[in-house]
């Protein structure tokens, strides 16, 4: 039996190698990202663990914002000299380093990444846990001069004796580039500009009293928790004001603060992983249950001479092994290939990562093997069970199409019981009040709905083929009609077929209608709520200077300029619950660029001192009223009770993510988190200038500010649309990976089906069918199937975006919009991918010798 195995496994290893481009894709994109990820997390770790002082003593920071509010938190640079005096201290460091400057070049053009990475001003010196090491030049002494690393000043020509002008809030001041530093360590994309220590405290912070964290050097002999231990002693009473980290402390909360950047990373590669291993189950299954009918005769030509049930099956489930074995090897080689393309990736975007330290731990390889082999494995358990059931009887047999005939009262019923309970879930989605529970019965109701229409989806194939399929004899004669029957003929094979497309299409379809319909909510908010002539903003949504309101207020034309600062808060709330989120200031004059929608009280008590504006829903859901105080907390520590003094019902206030739709005073904000930056400006044409004028004006006024731009509504809302089309190309790129894998499922459908059906083509071939509508047959074929899959696909998912919107709408996105043109399009598309798709099988059959296929058994 085991000869016969690997007999049977080489003889169709052409066959089964199809299959195995689906085992090797999933493995690959789980392999790949599980060493990628492994690999920027061990060279961060390295890169923290090198860099960091034996001991930090840094502000305390206990809110983590998910927005850059521009607010520099301090402590008093003379601390440096009382923590040298205490013992085991061999050496301090003053430390100047703010991440919200820009820099510009001679010729007005930003100096720094493009990817989001911030370009960080400090102050220069040489120890022991420096990045970078001087390799040109000399080191900036005075408020002229300056360094920068390597990296950026060959991305972006700059060279030694180049002025750079730096913005930075406490104002805007010209350096000379006097050395070039170049990283020891790996690059994290930053861009870096270096100054002298007095330089950089007066400069960046506005006085050579402040410093942003004090660097601490242990002695010979000391360890770094036993001086820590030390320091904090030391400071006593007051230590609550600060952070103090040993190295390795520090390096592990520097290394957790990448966890957001690498988890998007890996689930967005586990997402890659997931959809080829769905998809790939499908292909895997057709590919078994066919070559299973194909060798009915064999099967039972063996179970003559001997083998029992349990021998066939161990020999197809043998195959399957090989099988995964096969792609799963050949998938951790593909795996390490697409890791070490995304550590090239990130080169291009500025993050040098060596593919010479790669890290592939021995999880990698045995969670790639338990997915591909166990994957291929219970894919084949059920054509392995089928093969078993083959009698000896079957060796007497003309031929035999596998489950052709069989009744399908038992898809039926499972079918429709998982349809019902995920249409209810769905339902309930649609129906819910509260966010959470809608998400939660949303994600059932869509594996419920997928699992049903894949096991419900062969009895769709009779009255949807018939439709789909009614017009080919009227255009193609006998040809469209025996392709159609040939779709129809087998509905477990063409249904398990179209699967694989179906899956890849509902999640375009239902993404489609959530992301128009966001774009859609969004748009309809923006009409409706800003009022103002233009949104002066960052390009990188970083805060500026205030010398950039100075010059938008003083350039001509300009009339009423209403500010934008934003804040990390955390809220007490009557029901005990402490909320995290980020809060909005503006000035009094918000009424005249925005048009607010209260539920109860206005702008003005909103605004007032020692008052704060909340959402009514959030409000509701919390036991808020207006006139509640609400204990507030502030970076830095400082705290306060804020008075609820407006409810607000803007229909997005939750929508971009900051929970609550908190905002409050400027006036207000000062006063607990003074030296905030404005993070936008909202200005209005002054009466007698025309606002195209105006924006005329404002773009010449801010050219020395490269990075700022002027928007009005338009460029918002394509500033949101871009934003959004982020999500959906990813959803695009998973398509694209559906389609390939689904592609490979109709190529092998149709070779094995042609295989199966070579002694008929030969009998159509001698009475007269020609080899052109032979191929057209089975590209007719094809694209009934694809066609079929399309429609499945999109009206799940159509149904999925919809529960989506109502989702989304509990966030305020009430709007909501279907992408007809999408949906048309991915039809035609569908079409298009079965002609495709057709092209290789319909050529070997066209290529058949006549006599040699009616004489095939």
């Amino acid at each position: 039996m085991l000869k016969a195995t690997l007999r049977s496994f080489l003889a169709h290893k052409g066959r089964l190698l199809l299959s195995a481009l689906a085992i090797v894709l999933s493995v690959a994109f789980v392999a790949g990202s599980t060493i990628f990820s492994d690999t920027v997390s061990r060279t961060f770790d390295r890169l923290f663990a090198s860099t960091a002082a034996d001991v930090t003593v840094a502000p305390r920071q206990e809110l983590r914002s998910p927005l850059h509010t521009g607010a520099v938190q301090t402590l008093p640079a003379s601390l440096a000299g009382r923590l040298s005096r205490v013992p085991g201290v061999a050496a301090t460091h003053v430390d100047a380093s703010v991440d919200t400057v820009a820099v510009v070049d001679s010729r007005n053009r930003p100096v720094g990444p493009t990817t989001g990475a911030p370009t960080v001003a400090r102050n220069w010196q040489v120890t022991d846990h420096s990045p970078v090491r001087l390799t040109s030049g000399h080191a900036p002494h005075g408020p002229g001069e300056a360094l920068l690393d390597a990296d950026t000043a060959a991305h972006q020509h700059v060279r030694t004796g180049d002025v750079l002008t730096v913005q930075a809030q406490p104002g805007t001041f010209r350096v000379r580039v006097v050395g070039i530093a170049t990283f020891t360590t790996t690059n994290p994309g930053a861009a870096l500009l270096y100054l002298d220590t007095p330089t950089a405290q007066t400069r960046l912070l506005g006085s050579t009293a402040r410093a942003t964290s004090i660097s601490v050097d242990a002695a010979a002999g000391v360890t770094d928790a036993r001086l820590r231990e030390r320091i904090v002693a030391a400071l006593g009473s007051g230590g609550g004001a600060y952070d103090v980290k040993t190295a390795a402390e520090h390096a592990r909360s520097a290394a957790a603060s990448l966890g957001p950047f690498l988890a998007i990373i890996k689930f967005v590669m586990l997402g890659f992983a997931g959809i080829s291993v769905l998809v790939g189950v499908f292909l895997i299954v057709n590919t078994f249950a066919m070559l299973i009918a194909q060798r009915t005769r064999e099967l039972g030509l063996l179970r003559v001479l001997g083998a029992d049930r349990r021998q066939v099956r161990r020999s197809v489930l043998t195959e399957a092994v090989l099988l995964g074995l096969a792609g799963s090897t050949v998938g951790v080689a593909a795996g390490i290939g697409l890791a070490a393309g995304l550590i090239r990736l990130l080169g291009v975007f500025g993050m040098h990562l060596r593919t010479t330290e790669m890290v592939i731990g021995w999880t990698t390889p045995l969670a790639a093997y338990v997915i591909g082999v166990g994957v291929t494995f219970v894919a084949a358990c059920l054509p392995a069970r089928r093969a078993a059931a083959v009698s000896p009887m079957a060796a007497l047999a003309d031929s035999e199409v596998a489950g052709a005939g069989r009744p399908l009262k038992v898809r039926a019923v499972a079918g429709a019981v998982l349809g019902t309970a995920g249409a209810v879930a769905l339902g309930g989605c649609a129906a819910a009040g509260r966010t959470a529970t809608a998400v939660t019965l949303l994600g059932s109701g869509v594996v419920l709905t997928l699992v049903a229409t894949v096991i419900a989806g062969p009895l769709l194939v009779r009255p949807l083929i018939r439709v789909l399929g009614g017009w080919f004899p009227a255009l193609f004669g006998a040809v469209g009609r025996m392709s159609q029957r040939n779709a129809l003929r087998n509905p477990r094979r063409t249904g398990a077929t179209a699967a694989a497309l179906m899956v890849g299409l509902a999640l375009v379809g239902g993404m489609s209608v959530a992301s128009a319909s966001m774009t859609g909510s969004i748009d309809h908010q923006i009409e409706r709520t800003l009022g103002a002539d233009y949104i002066v903003q960052n390009r990188t949504f970083m805060p500026f200077p205030q010398q950039v309101t100075h010059t938008v207020r003083a350039t001509s034309g300009a009339g009423l300029v209403v500010r934008q600062r934003l804040a990390a808060i955390a809220v007490r709330l009557p029901d005990g619950k402490r909320v995290e989120t980020v809060a909005s200031a503006y000035d009094r004059q918000l009424d005249d660029v925005a048009h607010m929608t209260y539920a109860a009280g206005n702008t003005a008590t909103a605004l007032a001192g020692g008052h704060l504006a909340m959402d009514v829903g959030f409000a509701r859901e919390h036991g808020v009223r207006l006139g509640t105080a609400v204990p507030a907390e502030f970076q830095g520590g400082r705290r306060g009770d804020l008075t609820v003094g407006a409810l607000t019902d803007q229909d997005t206030a939750e929508g971009f993510g900051l929970q609550g739709g908190l905002y409050l005073g400027i006036g207000t904000l000062d006063r607990y988190v003074p030296g905030t930056q404005d993070a936008a400006l909202y200005v209005n044409a002054a009466p007698g200038t025309s606002p195209a004028r105006l924006r005329a004006r404002l773009e010449r006024a801010l050219t020395p500010y490269p990075t700022v731009q002027v928007r009005d509504q338009a460029d918002y809302k394509k500033l949101v649309h871009d934003q959004i089309a982020v999500l959906l190309y990813l959803v695009y790129a998973l398509l694209g990976l559906a389609i390939v894998i689904a592609v490979l499922g109709v190529v092998n459908t149709l070779a094995l089906s042609v295989v199966e059906r070579t002694r008929e083509i030969g009998l159509l071939r001698a009475i007269g069918l020609a080899r052109r509508q032979l191929r057209r047959m089975i590209r007719l074929e094809s694209v009934v199937i694809a066609v079929f899959g399309a429609v499945l696909g999109l009206a799940l998912g159509l149904v999925w975006g919809l529960c989506t919107q109502r989702v989304l709408a509990l966030q305020g996105m009430k709007t909501l919009a279907i992408p007809w043109s999408t949906i048309v399009a991915v039809v035609i598309g569908s079409a298009v991918v079965g002609i495709v798709a057709a092209l290789l099988p319909a050529l070997r059959a066209s290529r058949m010798n006549v006599l040699a296929a009616i004489a095939h058994e």
